[in-house]
């Protein structure tokens, strides 16, 4: 058998042993092929040993990927100037005839695609090692679980999946040839002799072959392009969700306490930059993810996993006030890689973090001083706005135990949350499932601002905050997802949040700890121990509960002129959002008609009320239930 003979010349002396032990025919094959291809020096084969977790910790710092730093257990890691983040350009899709993706996802025939992306592989790890890992998305055996394994030459890359991803070697040695996985082939390329870092970024490359669950990904190190089982992966669980009848969401998964030491679990799509870490991170209540999650149906509810068992954060505005529980798992002893911010003297610093920045150091442009200019001429900042951390989330303390429960959560509520400044009110709740899917999650936007793109008030829509990562037609999405709540005994309560609300003025009408005093009115609803007011667009909080709220937890004075400035609603605004969300799906194919009839029935109420009330109507003038 060729493949033998190729695996027992590369691998490790005791490695071939290791793969073959799995007794799984095609795995030899996938590593046997890339090994040929790739042209490795040597293959480490990754079980779920401590010594092997070592190795490769030591490997990054030995191949000069990560440097040790101050503090004990903590890395930074650079990625190349022009590597910090998730290439869209090039990231690509490998389609067949037959096969229908999602909108705004760049796609090339399968055939050409495979040829680019192998000669590209051709001879690329010559001299290096290759690790091959086998992991876990979702807890260990679990009707949740999907195993994947993947091969890369950059110990960073593996390190990092280390720490986001359950080890899953012996998973896959006692399921032998009954095992369904996905594949991920990585390599840094050609690395600049400095800094490590991968020299062809003209030639990066990351392509996602439907048709096998394989994911490839060349010349770069970011981990976004690299850590394939983040949003990689998400694309092909997605396709596998729709087959199955699930759901692969771009949530988090956290833990609201309630009254008497009540456990209520939640999750959350928000568009970037619309409050979905600060929600899941609020002082108080208790994470179990911050990005990803997988929903099944079980006993008439709905059961939710996080996919990871870590955190790639932006570390970005993390400082001791505001995220006191991240920042003290970033400055104590424990497992932590920095990448691409600022080191002094074994110290890393970032932009928000609170400090005195240091006027030099080492970063991502490599010795950086204040003024230190590109070839564009740009001035460099000290830490990149895409800084980041990784970090497992048992280092947090307000982690939850259920994080590994392989039978998930019972979902209590879902959350969805946009960012405009003048239509929606910071909290309000749907009349039923279909409702809050359609007005709410169908219809997120996300309203930028000038810090971000130039340009300030453009909404975005981005259904479920998923967008950018749909693999499958839209209307299939929707269909699935609004079908999926229908066979439920007790569905879970929908919410729309909005953080980001204006006054006449220009201001916020809230700030950042209110969504505290949201969370917990959304927890005491999912069991109706508050009444609410009744409105066109759904379920207002009631004033005196909210009083009590603020009084409670924040200890703050909430008087009633900023309830209402805060809770009126804004008929013009919210019948023009309508408006806009109706004439994207009617551009969109197969869209269901109950998406139209329920934004149909949303219009008139607003109408109706708009007749009767005005366009700016204070919640007091609803009816209580």
């Amino acid at each position: 058998m060729k493949e033998v003979e190729i695996l027992r010349e590369r691998l490790k002396p005791g490695h071939f042993e290791r793969l073959s032990s799995l007794g799984n025919k095609e795995i030899l094959k996938f590593v046997a092929r890339y090994t040929e291809l790739c042209n490795p020096a040597s293959v480490f084969v990754r079980t779920d040993s401590e010594e092997d977790t070592e190795y490769i910790r030591r490997k990054a710092i030995e191949l000069k990927e990560e440097h040790k730093l101050k503090v004990q257990g903590h890395t930074a890691h650079f990625d190349g100037y022009y590597d910090q983040a998730r290439d869209k350009k090039n990231t690509k899709f490998l389609v067949t005839p037959d096969m229908t993706l999602g909108p705004r996802l760049n796609s090339i025939e399968r055939n050409e695609g495979l040829e680019e992306i192998h000669s590209l592989l051709k001879d690329i790890m010559k001299g290096r090692e290759m690790f091959v890992l086998f992991l876990c998305l979702g807890p260990i055996n679990s009707e949740f679980s999907i195993y994947a394994m993947q091969l890369t030459d950059s110990a960073y890359v593996a390190h990092s999946e280390d720490i986001l991803y359950r080890p899953a070697f012996s998973v896959f040695e006692k399921k032998g040839e009954d095992i369904e996985f996905f594949k991920y082939v990585h390599s840094a390329g050609e690395l600049e002799e400095e800094r490590k870092t991968s020299k062809n970024v003209d030639k990066r490359r990351i392509y996602v072959d439907f048709q096998e669950d394989t994911v490839y990904s060349v010349n770069t190190q970011y981990a976004g392009n690299t850590v394939g089982f983040k949003k990689l992966a998400l694309r092909l669980a997605i396709r596998k969700a729709l087959r199955e009848k699930w759901l692969a969401e771009h949530m988090f998964v956290m833990r609201v306490n309630g009254p008497n030491q009540r456990k209520s679990y939640f999750l959350g799509a928000f568009p970037s930059m619309c409050g979905k870490t600060s929600t899941c991170m609020v002082k108080g209540e208790n994470i179990i993810g911050d990005d990803l999650a997988y929903l099944r149906r079980r006993e008439g509810n709905i059961f939710a996993v996080n996919v990871e068992r870590g955190i790639f954060g932006i570390i970005k505005d993390v400082n001791a006030k505001d995220d006191p529980l991240i920042w003290e798992a970033l400055t104590t002893p424990g497992e932590v890689i920095f990448s691409n911010i600022l080191v002094k003297d074994g110290i890393p610093y970032w932009q928000g973090d609170g400090r005195e920045m240091p006027s030099e150091g080492m970063n991502f442009s490599g010795q950086w001083y204040r003024g230190k200019k590109d070839a564009e001429g740009k001035e460099i900042p000290p830490s990149h706005p895409n800084a980041r951390y990784t970090i497992r989330l048992s280092s947090l303390k307000n982690c939850d135990p259920a994080l590994e429960d392989p039978q998930g959560v019972k979902v209590n509520g879902i959350i969805y949350g946009g960012r405009d400044s003048d239509t929606w009110p910071p909290v309000f709740e749907s009349f039923d499932w279909e409702h809050g899917i359609v007005t709410m999650g169908a219809s997120l936007e996300s309203e930028t601002t000038a810090a971000t793109l130039g340009e300030e008030g453009v909404r975005k829509f981005n259904i479920m905050a998923i967008l950018d990562f749909l693999s499958v037609p839209l209307g299939k999405y929707l269909s699935n997802y609004l079908d999926f709540g229908k066979s439920l005994i007790s569905q879970p309560t929908i919410f729309g949040v909005n953080y980001f609300l204006k006054g006449p003025d220009g201001e916020f009408l809230t700030d950042k700890q209110a969504k505290r005093v949201w969370l917990k009115w959304m927890e005491l609803r999912t069991y109706r121990d508050v009444g609410a007011v009744k409105t066109p667009i759904g379920f207002l909080p009631l004033y005196e509960d909210l009083k009590n709220l603020f009084h409670t937890i924040l200890a703050q004075e909430y008087t009633e002129t900023e309830y209402t400035e805060q809770f009126s609603l804004r008929v013009p605004q919210n019948l023009s959002k309508i408006e806009r969300i109706t004439d994207i799906y009617k551009n969109t194919k197969d869209i269901p008609e109950v998406v139209f009839e329920i934004l149909r029935q949303q219009k008139l109420r607003l109408q109706e009320a708009q007749d009767k009330f005005g366009d700016f109507i204070p919640p007091q003038k609803f009816d209580v239930v």
